[in-house]
């Protein structure tokens, strides 16, 4: 890449990171519905993993991360019973969501678009299951937390499967944005070795 793209690159990036990070934390009422709100900067790194490579996806992943933890950090009841703000939840969530959005059937499926808006559904269904999990397991280590009770349609429904749906329906200016404004013209996207991992045989479906 020369020094001309790259210094696009970066720029371009820079801008969505300030622009989606700023948007998500200001307006997340304009985003929600029904108790759950878009996450369009989770959606934005699964995409950018998705068509940019794992580079791109686990770096852009990580500073938006950085970015959501200083702007909104999470708040946890530790075993004091008492409220903490957390520190480096959404760089790992963001760093995960660019990785696994990389990993995505990019071999076979050659990065097209359907795919991206199954690789959004894939990854939001797998944080959402794994953050209920999580959460319920707190509750159990740290008495103090309280009861987890929220029941079967509250988690599938209301939050799993209405997560999924406005995680798609954000998917759609987000993926008009990454194709058409860069960061790299898609005709001018090169797949470079070391942006590739292979795993298993020459013809397997995952790549990263």
């Amino acid at each position: 890449m020369d020094r001309r793209r790259l210094i696009r690159k970066i720029v371009v990036y820079a801008v969505y990171i300030l622009l989606l990070s700023s948007l998500q934390v200001s307006y997340p009422n304009r985003l929600g519905f029904w108790g759950q709100t878009a996450d369009i900067t989770f959606v934005f790194v699964v995409l950018t993993g998705y068509f940019h490579g794992f580079k791109d996806g686990v770096i852009v992943g990580l500073i938006m991360g950085l970015v959501r933890d200083c702007l909104a950090p999470i708040a946890i009841v530790g075993f004091d019973g008492k409220v903490h703000v957390s520190a480096g939840i959404g760089m790992l969530v963001l760093f995960l969501a660019g990785a696994v959005g990389s990993s995505f059937f990019t071999k076979r499926m050659h990065r097209n678009i359907p795919f991206a808006f199954v690789s959004i559904a894939f990854t939001t269904l797998l944080y959402k299951v794994s953050g209920h999990l999580m959460a319920y397991s707190w509750t159990v280590l740290a008495p103090a937390v309280g009861s987890y009770d929220l029941g079967f349609y509250e988690i599938v429904v209301r939050s799993c499967l209405l997560q999924t749906l406005l995680n798609l329906i954000a998917g759609i200016p987000l993926l008009l944005l990454l194709r058409f404004a860069g960061p790299v013209a898609m005709s001018e996207q090169k797949r470079s070795a070391d942006d590739v991992i292979m795993v298993g045989e020459e013809n397997s479906w995952l790549q990263i």
